[in-house]
């Protein structure tokens, strides 16, 4: 696709939810994980590529002491539906004892995050928690998943800003869209 493509895709597209209501949506989540794991020294991880703007955002907002880490695992890649996982740099810290905050863009239909956390847990992390800005709203979700901290719910749609991607592009909106859908 050229650039001019994706101008007309986030013209044509449906604003969500706002940079503001993402931002104020940010702070409770924040809120929300500082009330949980104050104290608790905790090992965040971003879950690339999605989750850096979100864990960008949200650490900023956090205010305690933690370590701040970086894992990649995907189903994606530049594809818009999911496939196999496969992990491109796992966790090299020591996670036995840790208390564990995974950081990610969406909650769509789990698996990543399940392999994730299954993962963390196997490593002998102490507590394994997740945040994600968007949870989205169907019943395709694997079984047991859902995220601790949720910024936003938002209806079964192809989105695209606030981390997440459209063939490559329009991560770094600070708001949310949603494809047209077509009739």
């Amino acid at each position: 696709m050229v650039l001019r493509d994706m101008d007309d895709i986030r013209r044509e597209a449906d604003c969500l939810w706002s940079a503001e209501e993402v931002e104020a949506a940010l702070s409770r989540m924040a809120q929300e994980i500082t009330e949980r794991l104050e104290g608790t020294d905790p090992l965040a991880f971003c879950i690339m590529n999605g989750g850096l703007f979100v864990t960008g955002k949200l650490v900023e907002k956090l205010p305690f002491a933690l370590e701040l880490d970086y894992l990649h695992a995907t189903r994606y890649g530049a594809e818009t539906c999911g496939g196999t996982l496969e992990w491109k740099v796992r966790p090299e810290r020591p996670l036995k004892g840790r208390t564990v905050l995974l950081v990610d863009d969406i909650l769509d239909e789990g698996v990543t995050l399940a392999e994730i956390i299954r993962y963390c847990k196997e490593a002998g992390a102490a507590e394994v928690y997740s945040a994600v800005l968007v949870d989205k709203i169907h019943d395709r979700k694997a079984a047991g998943v859902k995220a601790d901290f949720v910024g936003l719910h938002v209806e079964d749609r192809f989105l695209f800003g606030c981390g997440m991607d459209i063939a490559g592009y329009w991560r770094n909106l600070p708001a949310l869209y949603a494809m047209k859908e077509r009739k």
